[in-house]
């Protein structure tokens, strides 16, 4: 089924119109266009058209590894309920939308060279095969058992690329209606000649401008509804998601009985480009502890949004800082979204492919982007994230643990000392007179008011992280020293410039503000042998885990453009391109002229050019009936039997040039009956026509 002359130029002039292509489209249209007025045309045999439709895949391919890649993938349908900040639900559906529309625009590009290969072949369409891995596996399995070769059957693509190219044009740019008014007339134009004959061209019209006019109002109508929705209100809406992260509070594992369970599963990897590996990475810090639980706020704050410069991918944390040290990070953000874990003093932030980013006044960042991000931390001495003390907030000590404190305060004298003299005390006391223990027994005799803590600080003395930043962070405020509790993970096994940070290393401390420097700095209260501790408890099959990790990395980075494996896989497609067009224009031509040369060019190409009836014509021609310039056989055959050498295969003769149209010609082809018997008559017929003229010979006079 051929398109209306002139119908595809004028899509493509149209689709370049709406996807910004205008000069690609106008390249297209004229070639294609110009096949009316150019006789020139190809013999492209089946396998030809194949090497074009995998050329044409292969480039979609490509283009699909691009676009995903570069764009870090396609975000969660999740991550716009998870979080309901504006701009990053902006950010995210910009990246989504923009990976989906690059690729769209460019299929009439990429498929091309399939239109192309039709319009310019000497045959109307291409062979079903092509597009068929069935219909080419029953191919070649037919060449290679020499069996005959199943009909072939052409279709023209004409009219589904033509949809083809309204589809990929409906992912234009503007919002007027320009796009919907050009597909109703470029569709229109395209059914015009399939229209039933049976209603006047007036009806016919008429009721294609009501459909148009309906679908114009419901699609305003649509656009009205995602106007509504798009106003309601996003806490709303994120309510129907689940909140996994809350920089606001941190539930604690105090008084909690049993061993603590951790997993040796890699979390963080971490590579030193300048300076030295930092000891910590701090994801948030606490100001208010109640029971079990410390929150960052007495009520929640909102963080302030970091936007991005230009999108370059760099997002300056504390503009202005002089940072000496670049640590590169690799992390997860579980569902989209999570805290960043960073070095206490990192003043800015490169080659971060995020959505949005926002920071609190206690040193948390919050990322909203892809589920693997690989990043470089700039990082230094000087101003941190974290705002000034509050001698509020950093001094509160909760009433039912005062009476512990005291004890332990009095007994160090901590309240006697600067800063420096306390923090040496603190250390010395937690390491000679407790513990590191991630089991909790249960307690005997549980006394009135006691609490996890105070059992811990007076009776137990064995614990983990938690217990000692807890208690240090509430002892150095009951001694009049600004103190807030972090959490984040210890930086310590690692092989050269590499570190990997397991989830058993997630551990907790303290900030303490230094008052002459007005700046916080880490202290970190838990004896150092909890590393030791915690390493013993590996697994015998962490090896094997590790090497799964990763893999599983090295592939998130594939999957989520962090890596340049993307380069890499367009580099190595090149060449396959490069010999899948050598193999359509020059190989095809060199096996032709070899073929010819050999007398075997036409067995392979053609079916039915091995008919026998080839013999008969050969002979009849040697005999001086010689074909005239476009005649068709049947009337050289009548004008040949006319000779009286030949009566007596005259009737033989026109039965066999049935036979031999049907094997040419016929889709169907011939069965094995009736091939046996074009080759058996035709054999008979030449002998026949031998034996006559040796009787013709011999009757001669010597």
């Amino acid at each position: 089924m051929k398109l209306p002359p002139l119908l595809l130029g004028a899509t493509f002039l149209f689709w370049g119109w709406q996807t910004g292509f205008l000069l690609p489209g106008a390249l297209m249209a004229i070639i294609i266009e110009s096949s009316r007025w150019v006789k020139l045309r190809w013999e492209f045999s089946e396998d030809d058209f194949s090497r074009v439709w995998t050329f044409c895949t292969v480039v979609l391919l490509a283009a699909t590894v691009y676009v995903f890649t570069s764009n870090q993938g396609p975000s969660e349908f999740r991550s716009f309920f998870d979080n309901p900040n504006p701009l990053t639900q902006r950010n995210a559906g910009t990246i989504t939308a923009r990976t989906a529309t690059l690729l769209l625009r460019w299929l009439p590009m990429i498929f091309f060279l399939c239109i192309a290969a039709q319009e310019y072949s000497s045959r109307e369409g291409i062979p079903l095969e092509t597009v068929s891995l069935i219909l080419r596996w029953r191919w070649r399995r037919a060449r290679k058992l020499g069996h005959q070769l199943p009909p072939t059957h052409y279709i023209n693509i004409a009219y589904l690329y033509f949809a083809l190219c309204l589809f990929s044009a409906s992912a234009h740019a503007s919002e007027e209606t320009t796009f919907f008014w050009g597909a109703v007339a470029l569709v229109g134009w395209g059914f015009w000649p399939l229209r039933s004959r049976r209603f006047s061209p007036i009806t016919w019209t008429t009721c294609l401008l009501l459909v148009a006019g309906l679908g114009y109002l419901g699609q305003n109508g649509i656009g009205h509804l995602q106007g509504y929705l798009g106003n309601l209100n996003p806490e709303w809406l994120a309510g129907f998601g689940r909140r996994r992260f809350d920089p606001s509070r941190s539930q604690t594992r105090l008084g909690k009985i049993g061993r603590l369970q951790a997993s040796g599963q890699i979390v963080i990897r971490l590579q030193v480009k300048t300076g030295s590996a930092p000891m910590l990475l701090r994801e948030a810090s606490y100001r208010s502890f109640d029971r079990q639980t410390w929150r960052a706020e007495a009520a929640p704050t909102e963080g302030e949004s970091i936007f991005e410069e230009g999108g370059s991918g760099n997002w300056p944390l504390l503009p202005g800082k002089t940072n000496r040290h670049v640590l590169s990070i690799a992390c997860y953000l579980d569902g989209g979204k999570g805290l960043l874990p960073l070095p206490e003093d990192t003043g800015r932030l490169e080659k971060l492919a995020a959505f949005d980013l926002q920071k609190s006044s206690l040193g948390a960042v919050m990322a909203s982007g892809p589920g693997l991000v690989v990043f470089d931390a700039l990082h230094g001495p000087g101003p941190t994230l974290d705002g000034p003390a509050n001698t509020t907030s950093d001094l509160s000590v909760p009433s039912r643990e005062t009476n512990a404190l005291a004890k332990v305060v009095s007994e160090l004298r901590l309240n006697e000392q600067n800063t420096d003299q306390a923090l040496r005390a603190l250390t010395l006391f937690f390491q000679k007179e407790f513990s590191y223990s991630t089991w909790q027994d249960s307690p005997l005799m549980l006394m009135t008011n006691e609490t996890p803590l105070a059992r811990f600080l007076l009776d137990t003395r064995k614990g983990h992280c938690e217990y000692f930043a807890t208690a240090a962070a509430l002892l150095l405020r009951f001694a009049g020293i600004p103190t807030r509790y972090a959490v984040g993970y210890a930086v310590h096994e690692g092989s050269g410039q590499n570190y990997v940070v397991r989830q058993r290393d997630a551990h907790a401390w303290c900030l303490v503000w230094d008052k002459l420097a007005q700046t916080w700095r880490d202290f970190d209260p838990t004896p150092a042998s909890w590393v030791a501790a915690e390493a013993q408890r590996a697994s015998l099959l962490q090896p094997l885990g590790d090497l799964w990790s990763r893999i599983s990395f090295e592939f998130s980075k594939f999957r989520w453009g962090q890596s340049h494996l993307r380069e890499y896989l367009l580099w190595a497609i090149a060449p396959v391109l490069a010999v899948l067009l050598y193999q359509i224009f020059f190989r095809r031509r060199r096996r032709g002229a070899f073929q010819r040369h050999s007398g075997l060019a036409e067995k392979l190409t053609w079916p039915g050019l091995d008919s026998e009836f080839f013999e008969l014509e050969r002979k009849l021609i040697e005999r001086g009936f010689l074909r005239q310039p476009s005649e068709p056989l049947s009337e050289w055959l009548q004008r040949a039997a006319v000779d009286p050498g030949l009566t007596d295969v005259s009737t033989p003769l026109r039965a066999l040039l049935l036979l031999h149209y049907r094997y040419r010609f016929d889709p169907r082809g011939l069965s094995r009956s009736e091939r046996d018997a074009l080759r058996l008559q035709a054999m008979a017929a030449l002998a026949q026509i031998d034996q006559r003229d040796s009787q013709t010979v011999s009757a001669q006079p010597g």
